[in-house]
């Protein structure tokens, strides 16, 4: 089952509501409506704004967009306005208007005596407006703020009314020389007025709005020095009114002077004179006065300050009218001014009155301090030299500063500059003699220039080399030294110096023996010692060996060599020996007394004394006698009678030397009776005369050794050989110009058979030289650059290589080597010309020859050919690449461009490396050909004129570039088509001007031709071009369109079609055209959207359907709008009632309903009064009501005018039906439609 909510929905008359009853039992019925709100007495808003013209007349209401009032919630409030405040002269008055639901407040001013409104005394008006309603205490207030608008009752006015200026003869075209002034009191377009000439003017144009006056064409003071211009200011809204009376004329006195405008101007280009200049200049002054005639001559320059002594003067021997040279009067004191001059200078010229130009300041350099001095690069040369080095040894290079052409370069005479040349070309200095000869250690050279005003110091140090050998401080040395002396004794020293330095003249000792000697040397000071004990007897007497001294030096060491006699002294430091030991022997019983019984020998190997014997022991007795010196043992005295028989004698025999004793040795013996055999004596041999002679021996054989080596000869100190070059030696060498200064050439090789400096080769260059673009190392040969070689200058060069040994006698030997120079390319080409330039014509045809630059290299084939090309990027000029002549390629414009700086490259054509090239400037200049038309800028004009602007008006200027020069620049102008004169231009300024009045109404575009046209030679050019004239309309709209009624009252009824026309309103308008045509619109109100208007006929429609139980009725607020270039408009307020139509369903206050009812109730009991409203006004008291369903059994009735419903005579069961679902219908009257 659908239930709407509130509303039903039908298709058939009459409408009804179906009610859903839900009765049930024992239930509470709900109950209870809304109330409504308090009711409210106010304006619409707390601030209107409102407008009335000034001089209005009495009774004219004031207008306001919106509608000012209150809102009437009860129809039967009387309300009343009254302005409390803010109208103390009494110029306005309240009323109130009600028109339907709204009670209008309506402001006018009043009649009879009132002053009246004085915009430009008061011009806006607050008033305070209190309503109320009478019978009621209800009060509101609101606030008026009226602004009071200006009419033209104003006329504009001069102040000051008379003017007066001078102004330049020379002065430009449309140069602003004065301005008028003149005030309207009025505003907005009430207060705009126009100034323009009075009397036709050609020379002069006023702005119509600014008052500003400007030059139109050419003054000459000749003609005229003085215009008298009388300026009228005319209100624009005298037009309006019909009216072309002048309210105000003003006067202005236009004076033309040959002023001396432009004082002189000063420019300066110093210069710095040759020394050789017999009248050297300093600067070139020019002076240039922009002024015309004698205001523009220049009648002196002077210098004011800055030269005390009177040195310097200004001589006009310039090229050009106003040129002027400083030069000197005398000679310069550039010592008392070392820095030079700041000279003050100051130009006058003819003019009247005369002026100065500023000063100018110029500063005259000292050329001699400004001018970059020649100078050595350095006054003090310190170089140092090997002290080995042989001559044609490089040196020191100086140089002078810049370099003079003519350069020379000279050694000073002096002690020492005999061992040095230099080259007087390049300034190599080496050495010219061996420097080993001379014991010194720095030489001091002056060098100076051809002139010998210039000079530098050469300090050269001599390097320390080892070209000196020890000395022993003896020839020889002679030594003697005991035998018996302990090892490590010191015998002596020998002494060595060397006047070398440093290790070169360190010194170390050495023994140079082949044999082993019993003798060392102390290294470090010379000593000489014993290695061992020394034996006289078993080795040489004297010792003789060398001694060597041996500096440390580099590469090689130097020795000397001295001999060393070393003499052994013999000491008694032996024993004698005895020959035999041990002797026995038998003699018979009657030796014989003084017989030979034996004899001792003993030998001293010192050999110092002579050996003596004795008995030590034996010979108590005395029985025996023993030769002290020959040791022969004989019998003293006769043993026959000294008692013994049988006896033995043992004897002990000892031998001296005087100091040392001999071992004792024993002699026994035996006596025998009997014949004893001679031979009967017996010793052991000791062997010591053997060992002696062995001794002797090794001795002897060391003195052989010893004398043998005093035989050596020194075969390292003897320079044998001479230095020789090796066979590799080249007769010539090819050497590229461009090799770089240090690079290496050549190593010659050469040898020298002998040892250490004997054989050390020294390399130089001894001539040939000539630029000294070469040196050799002293020490490796190796042949480099010294000097950066020329092929242009020289291209062969034969050296002559020497080479020495450090030998003594130094030898040596040369060879010549060929140095041929290859050509590089190392020479860019070189213009003829530093610069070039050439004048042609604009008009020069393409392939035009215009000029030939040439170039030229010093370089060899192909690095010497040159081709030619334009690095400037450009088309219009190319060069052939070959000749170096330039063409035109292409056509040429001088306006487009004047002149041209080309840059040209000459190249070489090398192939290989890097090719070089130079580059020069050519300046080509266009001479002018009148070939260009007047161009004007822009190309066309458009302008807006307002149609109301006086005449003589310039309304436009045209403006042209005619880039020729002279007669072809200038310009004339013409209008081919003036329409009748209405338009005319100034040839000279092109100043278009109004010659007639325009009238919008009648024309409103004017497409004026004007042509241009320069007096060029013999044909002058001409162009043309277009000024469209737009005719702007001025506003005529005088008069606002107005309603006969401040607002109107219509209606419509609800459901009305779309478009349906409701009412119509009309405004009026005195104005004539389209000021007097009105369009209508609806642009505020309740209704905006809901309805339409016909902009042309005001007929006001429906836009929409319209439901008068939704909304009663609308207010519109209506404009009526003229067409004019400034609208007016005036509004209406317009109120619609939108009439009832019965289109709606009643409605019950709720759609279910629950009412409860006891079982078994009586006949009319109440059980629930339904409710139902009709929203058509017409038919609320005619609704009906029914019981059309749920009441089959007749339980309940319904009253069909009250809709109370009662129970029955039927009883209620609440056990067979608890609940009675029942559906109610209410009904209206009968719709109009079907």
């Amino acid at each position: 089952m659908d239930i709407t909510m509130g509303y039903c929905v039908g298709t058939r008359p009459p409408p009804s509501c179906l009610i859903l009853l839900l009765l049930k039992l024992l239930a509470t019925v709900s109950q209870g409506l809304p109330g409504t709100g308090p009711l409210g007495f106010h304006f619409t808003h707390s601030v209107y704004n409102a407008t009335v013209y000034e001089n209005s007349a009495a009774r004219t209401y004031v207008h306001s967009q919106g509608r000012m009032g209150i809102t009437l919630i009860d129809l039967s409030w009387d309300v009343k306005y009254r302005i409390v405040s803010g109208d103390e002269e009494g110029f306005f008055k309240a009323e109130e208007v009600i028109i339907a639901d709204f009670c209008f407040l309506r402001i006018r001013t009043k009649g009879g005596n009132s002053a009246i409104l004085n915009r430009e005394i008061q011009d806006n008006y607050l008033l305070i407006v209190k309503g109320s309603v009478r019978g009621e205490d209800l009060e509101a207030w609101t606030k008026v703020n009226i602004q009071v608008l200006d009419m033209n009752d104003l006329r504009p006015l001069f102040s000051p009314t008379t003017y007066s200026v001078t102004i330049a003869e020379s002065t430009p075209l449309r140069t602003s020389v004065a301005q008028v002034t003149a005030t309207d009191a009025d505003i907005g377009s009430n207060g705009e007025f126009y100034y323009y000439f009075k009397n036709k003017v050609d020379l002069f144009s006023v702005h119509p709005t600014s008052g500003v006056i400007s030059l139109s064409g050419r003054l000459n003071y000749d003609e005229k020095n003085r215009y008298d211009l009388e300026i009228l200011a005319v209100d624009r809204g005298m037009k309006l009114y019909g009216n072309n009376g002048v309210s105000s004329t003003a006067k202005l006195y236009v004076h033309i002077e040959r002023i001396n405008e432009h004082a002189p101007t000063i420019h300066v280009v110093t210069h710095v004179p040759f020394s050789l200049d017999r009248e050297p200049t300093y600067a070139v002054v020019t002076v240039d006065d922009l002024d015309e005639g004698a205001n523009g001559e220049i009648e002196s320059v002077s210098i004011v300050a800055g030269d005390p002594l009177d040195q310097f003067f200004l001589a006009k021997e310039g090229k050009w009218m106003n040129e002027y040279k400083i030069k000197e009067r005398k000679k310069v004191d550039w010592e008392s001014f070392p820095y030079g001059y700041n000279l003050t200078l100051q130009a006058k010229d003819k003019g009247s009155p005369q002026k100065f130009s500023a000063v100018r300041i110029v500063h005259i350099a000292n050329p001699q301090r400004d001018s970059v001095p020649v100078r050595f690069e350095k006054e003090m040369y310190d170089v140092s030299i090997s002290e080995f080095s042989p001559p044609g040894v490089v040196v020191a290079i100086v140089k002078l500063s810049p370099e003079p052409l003519d350069v020379e370069y000279k050694l000073s005479p002096g002690e020492d500059a005999q061992y040095f040349k230099i080259n007087p070309r390049s300034g190599l200095i080496v050495t010219a003699q061996p420097l080993n000869t001379v014991k010194k250690e720095v030489y001091k050279l002056d060098v100076t220039n051809k002139e010998g005003d210039l000079k530098a110091q050469v300090t050269i140090g001599i390097e320390d080399a080892n070209d000196h050998t020890p000395e022993f401080q003896q020839p020889l040395y002679d030594a003697f030294v005991n035998e018996s002396v302990p090892m490590g004794t010191s015998v002596l020293m020998v002494s060595a110096s060397d006047k070398d330095k440093g290790e070169n003249g360190y010194i170390t000792y050495s023994i140079a023996s082949l044999n082993l000697l019993p003798f060392a040397i102390n290294q470090f000071t010379g000593v000489i010692s014993t290695t061992e004990e020394l034996d006289f007897e078993s080795s040489p007497e004297i010792y003789r060996f060398i001694v060597r001294a041996s500096d440390w030096g580099s590469p090689y060491r130097h020795e000397s060599e001295v001999n060393v006699t070393i003499r052994i002294g013999n000491v008694n430091d032996n024993s004698p020996l005895f020959e035999k030991v041990a002797c026995q022997g038998v003699i018979s019983y009657d030796f014989p007394v003084g017989g030979h019984i034996t004899a001792v020998s003993a030998i001293d190997i010192d050999e110092l004394e002579l050996v003596k014997y004795k008995i030590i022991s034996g010979n108590e007795l005395g029985f025996f006698y023993l030769n002290p010196d020959s040791g022969v043992l004989q019998l003293k005295k006769s043993l026959m009678n000294s008692g013994i028989k049988n006896g033995n004698f043992a004897l002990r025999i000892t031998a001296t030397d005087g100091e040392n004793f001999a071992d004792p040795m024993s002699v026994n013996i035996s006596v025998l009776h009997g014949k004893v055999s001679s031979k009967s004596f017996s010793c052991r041999e000791t062997r010591v005369a053997q060992k002696l002679a062995e001794k002797l021996l090794i001795k002897a054989k060391a003195n052989g050794k010893l004398n043998l080596e005093d035989g050596f000869l020194d075969f390292y100190s003897v320079n044998r050989q001479g230095p020789h070059f090796d066979k590799s030696f080249p007769s010539d060498v090819a050497v590229k110009e461009n090799l770089p200064v240090g690079a290496n050439i050549l190593k010659i090789k050469a040898y020298d058979a002998d040892s250490g400096f004997n054989g050390k080769v020294l390399f130089t260059i001894s001539d040939g030289n000539t630029d000294s673009c070469f040196n050799i190392d002293m020490e490796t040969g190796q042949l480099k650059v010294l000097l950066p070689m020329d092929r242009e200058h020289t291209d062969l060069y034969l050296l002559n290589i020497t080479i020495y040994d450090l030998g003594n006698p130094q030898k040596s030997s040369w060879r010549l080597l060929t140095i041929n120079v290859e050509d590089a390319n190392d020479n860019s080409p070189v213009f003829l010309q530093d610069s070039y330039s050439v004048n042609i014509l604009e008009s020069s045809s393409i392939g035009t020859e215009i000029i030939q630059v040439e170039a030229r290299d010093k370089d060899l084939g192909s690095n010497g050919e040159v081709t030619y090309s334009v690095l400037t990027d450009t088309q219009q000029f190319a060069i052939n690449s070959s000749t170096g002549i330039i063409y035109v390629a292409d056509q040429l414009d001088r306006e487009s461009k004047a002149n041209y700086s080309l840059k040209i490259e000459a190249r070489d054509k090398a192939e290989s490396g890097q090719q070089l090239f130079s580059v020069v400037t050519l300046k080509v200049f266009l001479d002018d050909v009148n070939d260009c038309s007047p161009a004007f800028i822009p190309s066309s004009y458009s302008v807006k004129v307002l149609e109301d602007l006086p005449v003589g008006t310039v309304i436009a200027w045209l403006e042209t570039h005619d880039p020729d020069l002279g007669l072809g620049g200038q310009v004339r102008y013409s209008l081919v088509n003036d329409y009748n004169g209405r338009f005319e231009i100034d040839k000279a300024s092109g100043a278009i001007r109004l010659s007639k009045e325009l009238d919008y109404e009648k024309q409103q575009f004017y497409n004026l031709t004007v042509r241009a046209k320069d007096k060029g030679r013999p044909v002058s050019l001409s162009s043309v071009s277009f000024v469209e004239v737009e005719v702007v309309d001025v506003n005529e709209n005088l008069h606002t369109p107005y309603f006969p009624d401040f607002a109107v009252v219509g209606s419509v009824k609800e459901n009305s079609r779309i478009g349906t026309s409701v009412l119509q309103v009309a405004a009026q308008d005195e104005d004539s055209g389209r000021d007097g045509e009105i369009q209508y619109s609806i642009r505020d109100g309740s209704g905006l959207g809901r309805f339409n208007i016909d902009d042309e006929s005001g007929v006001i429609s429906t836009a929409d359907i319209l439901d008068r139980e939704t909304t009663g009725s609308y207010w519109l607020t209506v404009y009526a709008t003229d067409r004019g270039v400034v609208p007016l408009y005036s509004t209406i307020e317009v109120y619609i009632e939108i009439e009832d139509v019965n289109d709606n369903a009643p409605l019950t206050s709720e759609p279910i309903y629950y009412p409860v009812v006891m079982e078994n109730s009586p006949k009319d009991v109440s059980v629930i009064q339904i409710q139902a409203e009709d929203p058509d006004s017409s038919s609320n008291e005619k609704l009906t009501y029914r019981i059309t369903s749920g009441n089959p059994q007749n339980f309940f009735a319904i009253n069909t005018k009250t809709g109370l419903i009662t129970t029955t005579s039927r009883k209620l069961d609440r056990e067979q039906q608890a609940e009675h679902f029942l559906e109610v219908s209410s009904f209206g009257k009968l719709l109009l439609w079907r």
